[in-house]
């Protein structure tokens, strides 16, 4: 049976408003719960950037509901360092925290000043990372010479199950690549049909029988009016694509490339109305592809109402 998690956004709201959202989630019926893991924000106009692991160990004391984030290791952090922050979460909260690993973006991991090299280079230094994390929760004491390096790093801390560990993926290569090494597939939203070649190259590259999960992107609002304006307002970088997202280095520069986005660009990627029957037919479709957890995240700066609303007349009805 799918689930339906909330996404909670550290580059649009405030850490202590974000945990308020996770209780209401919680309490309106979504099952699950996401974080983003950012430096930056996208653009000026979504003015936060909490830190996820400092927010998550809350997230996960205040609820009852899983969590997890995707994460760069390798640049801003150094993968052993992941591997101990992931595993004292599993350890405080015993199967309820999952951590996908993917190859980042410069608005977050360009900070450091190293050279931010091309996606080949990136995918072969996360599955580094992925390898040095996985035997540093076996419990081995970790020596690596490579992209990365690590000297005889131990965990002592560890909890009696690894937290699974996700590939993060947004094209059909990378999710190839994550199957043959990833516990699951952790992918963005898209339409039925891309939806199933990305799965299917996942599966092929080894990931069969493997978790999918998806944050699914969409703007909801009392009106249409007010959905179109907040996604446009909030989100329209994302008509950028995969091209351009994880080499542009700061707010300014994503502002600057969005200028003449319209809201129709928009919409094309970011499932926008105000009718609830209309998302619940949108999610419908993750059901039917055998997804195993959709998260929704409300792009638009609306939360209570949309956590109230989708609570009411759309999880019920998917269920």
């Amino acid at each position: 049976m799918t689930r339906f998690g909330y996404h909670a956004s550290h580059e649009q709201h405030a850490p202590s408003a974000l945990l308020r959202y996770v209780r209401a989630a919680e309490a309106a019926g979504f099952q699950a719960g996401m974080c983003s893991d950012h430096f930056h924000p996208w653009t000026e106009a979504q003015g936060q950037s909490g830190f996820a692991w400092s927010w998550l160990g809350a997230a996960l004391q205040a609820t009852s509901l899983s969590f997890g984030t995707v994460n760069a290791p390798g640049w801003r952090y150094h993968p052993a360092i992941v591997a101990q922050a992931a595993a004292t979460l599993a350890e405080m909260f015993p199967d309820r925290f999952w951590v996908a690993i993917g190859s980042g973006e410069a608005l977050n991991e360009a900070i450091t000043g190293d050279a931010w090299p091309e996606k080949p280079r990136r995918n072969a230094r996360l599955r580094e990372c992925a390898a040095v994390m996985r035997a540093l929760w076996a419990g081995e004491t970790v020596t690596h010479h490579g992209l990365v390096t690590v000297v005889e790093a131990k965990l002592y801390s560890r909890p009696a199950r690894a937290p699974r560990l996700f590939g993060a993926a947004l094209g059909e290569e990378t999710a190839r690549f994550v199957g043959g090494w990833a516990d699951g597939l952790m992918t963005t939203g898209r339409p039925r049909a891309e939806m199933q070649k990305l799965i299917a190259a996942f599966r092929e590259g080894g990931g069969e029988g493997k978790p999918v999960f998806v944050q699914h992107a969409l703007s909801w609002a009392p009106t249409e009016e007010e959905a179109r304006r907040g996604a446009h307002e909030q989100w329209r970088f994302s008509a950028l694509g995969a091209e351009v997202l994880p080499v542009l280095r700061t707010p300014a520069q994503f502002a600057a490339a969005s200028q003449f986005v319209t809201p129709d660009d928009v919409a094309r990627g970011v499932r926008v109305s105000a009718d609830p029957s209309r998302h619940r037919a949108w999610l419908e479709d993750y059901v039917s592809l055998g997804v195993d957890t959709v998260i929704c995240f409300n792009v638009h700066r609306e939360q209570e109402r949309f956590i109230e609303t989708f609570g009411a007349e759309v999880l019920p009805r998917l269920r």
